[in-house]
């Protein structure tokens, strides 16, 4: 029995001192493997005696379970510690703060259409929305476009396959087809109840004055450093019985004053031509201060509205006249940010974009 005391401590001895299941295994040959200790004391059993090997074989059976429960014990304690490593190689420290994602904002140019819809509505302009696919009528044939136009070129313009072949649908090259939508509708609305209709059908009774800005994306075959296939624009419209081309100065020259917040800034309208408006102006501006003092910079084209477009609009133009303008929303970010690449606002690098914020 003392050998059999020996064989059981000699074994936990042995498995305490393992830190590894592989270890643990090794220790365990040594007393139960095919030639461990116990295994040769059951084999020297032959020579002994009917009685011997009962008692015998009873206490060699003892000492085999009690290291089998000291094996088992100590493959537990390996596993919980191998776990509590693994526990405390994963752990998250959750008196940490937390990485926040970062806080969006909008895009400058969405900055800048915000801002003129906010000026333009303190003047009492409403603001139109409407389909980026247009038709032809909207987009040229209302506006006085003629049919030779280069507007209506290939090279100039994105069709759109599925429209009328002799008149097809195309991505709006302005946001002026939603001023003539406005228009149509407003006039509509006020058509039966509040004035006669001329013998064309043009409406010629007395109605609430029409105006209204349309920004929006619009689309054209171009790109360079200053030009988008995709780029925005805002037009407006102003249209009543005494309209002049003197409210169009006044309206856009403190619309220009207002957005770049300066009092010294100086307009020129020149001559031009638009087939939508007679007469017809370009609108530059110059800064007496800053990187940009002294040089003339083209921001928009006006005029008063053609008499076919106010016809177009269902009104009648011996009555009714206006003026419209229409100016590009980037390039006024551009002036305004110290921009000098139009590219640089969608090639959405988070590294520029996150400056404005």
């Amino acid at each position: 029995m003392n050998e059999l005391n020996a064989i059981i401590d000699n074994a936990r001895i042995a498995f305490e001192q393992a830190t590894t299941p592989a270890d643990l295994e090794n220790a365990k040959a040594l007393f139960l493997g095919k030639s461990g200790r116990i295994t040769e004391l059951m084999k020297g059993m032959a020579a002994l005696n009917v009685d011997e090997k009962k008692s015998r074989g009873a206490a060699i059976n003892l000492a085999k379970q009690a290291i089998e429960v000291a094996l088992n014990q100590r493959r537990q304690a390996l596993a919980h510690n191998q776990l509590q490593a693994q526990l405390q190689a994963e752990a998250l420290d959750v008196t940490l703060p937390g990485r926040a994602r970062g806080q969006g904002g909008l895009h400058p140019v969405s900055l800048t259409l915000e801002r003129i819809e906010a000026i333009f509505g303190s003047m009492g302009f409403a603001v139109a929305q409407g389909p980026e696919i247009e038709t032809d009528w909207f987009n040229f044939t209302a506006l006085n476009t003629p049919e030779d136009h280069p507007a209506r070129s290939m090279h100039d313009t994105f069709y759109v396959e599925g429209g009328p072949v002799n008149a097809p649908n195309l991505l709006r090259t302005h946001t002026s087809p939603m001023q003539i939508r406005y228009a149509v509708k407003h006039v509509k609305q006020h058509r039966a109840t509040l004035g006669t209709v001329h013998d064309e059908g043009l409406f010629s009774g007395p109605m609430p004055e029409i105006r209204v800005i349309a920004p929006g994306r619009t689309y054209r075959v171009d790109s360079d450093a200053t030009h988008s296939p995709m780029f925005h624009q805002c037009e407006g419209l102003w249209v009543g019985e005494n309209v002049s081309f003197k409210d169009l100065k006044f309206v856009f020259t403190d619309f220009c004053r207002t957005f770049f917040e300066s009092e010294d800034l100086v307009l020129r309208f020149r001559p031009s031509f638009f087939p939508f408006t007679e007469p017809s102006a370009e609108i530059d501006i110059q800064f007496q201060s800053g990187p940009l003092a002294g040089r003339w910079l083209e921001v928009a084209g006006s005029g008063q509205v053609h008499p076919n477009v106010v016809r177009n609009m269902g009104l009648d133009p011996e009555r009714y006249i206006g003026f419209a303008f229409g100016m590009g929303p980037d390039r006024l970010t551009m002036l305004r940010y110290g921009v000098n690449d139009l590219r640089l606002f969608f090639d959405g690098d988070i590294r520029f974009l996150s400056q404005f914020q």
